[in-house]
């Protein structure tokens, strides 16, 4: 079955903006949390991980351009890296 977030995430109302991503549980660091974007051609698309992710100056995060493999139907794929542990609860950005 198709699942848009991982089972640690969820999309919740926001205090930075509208709606964001939040951790379901503790999330520990340098933990890949899937893809946000990827190229197809000259266009980028956004996952329903990245269309959600909220911007701060002081980022838990951080997308990272991976190289997809030659049998991928894209070039390009962005995935969203923790930089610190997260804690339940607590705003992925």
């Amino acid at each position: 079955m198709y699942k848009p977030l991982p089972e640690s995430l969820t999309i919740k109302p926001s205090g930075i903006h509208d709606l964001g991503v939040f951790a379901d549980q503790d999330i520990k660091q340098a933990t890949n949390l899937g893809m946000t974007h990827f190229k197809v051609g000259d266009k980028i698309f956004r996952t329903p991980l990245g269309g959600f992710i909220n911007h701060s100056n002081t980022p838990n995060c951080e997308k990272i351009q991976l190289h997809a493999g030659s049998e991928e139907p894209f070039s390009k794929k962005w995935n969203l890296i923790t930089r610190q542990n997260i804690k339940k609860g607590e705003e992925i950005t």
